[in-house]
């Protein structure tokens, strides 16, 4: 079970991620269709875009949310992938891990500010948090999950 909360009425949601993959959860209150980022149970990041991240940051509600900005075009994005990749299948619903693609995404890397890649963001509660850059290690970035 997790809480939604809902983008429209801002009410808090509990939802089952298993049933949520197959019917479309509604807020209780105003009967909006709820974005359930976990929807990705699989253990594979969610990709996310300009117009999906403010949705992702949402549906986290209070759980920290890494964003690997990258682009296919980079050899360190290539590098940290598999790390990314471990961590979105460790996380069992305590973090929410994400894609976003830089080159096809330039709003929301310019509102970041990224200018080199890798770049983790990682917010907490909707706002960003901490940024590292550059390749890091598993445990420096669990680390920072841990301290959110």
């Amino acid at each position: 079970m997790t809480i939604i909360t809902c983008r429209n009425c801002g009410a808090k949601n509990r939802v089952d991620e298993t049933k949520a993959q197959a019917t479309q959860p509604l807020c209780g209150r105003c009967k909006t269709e709820l974005v359930v980022p976990m929807a990705a149970t699989d253990g594979k990041p969610v990709d996310v875009t300009d117009a999906t991240l403010a949705d992702v940051l949402k549906g986290a509600g209070d759980k920290p949310v890494l964003v690997d900005a990258w682009a296919a075009w980079c050899g360190p994005c290539r590098m940290i992938a598999p790390t990314i990749d471990q961590l979105a299948k460790e996380s069992n619903g305590r973090y929410v891990v994400g894609k976003l693609d830089v080159d096809a995404n330039p709003n929301t890397a310019m509102q970041y500010r990224i200018d080199s890649i890798p770049a983790l963001l990682l917010f907490k509660n909707g706002k960003l948090v901490d940024k590292m850059v550059g390749v890091q290690p598993k445990q420096a970035i669990e680390r920072k999950l841990a301290g959110v």
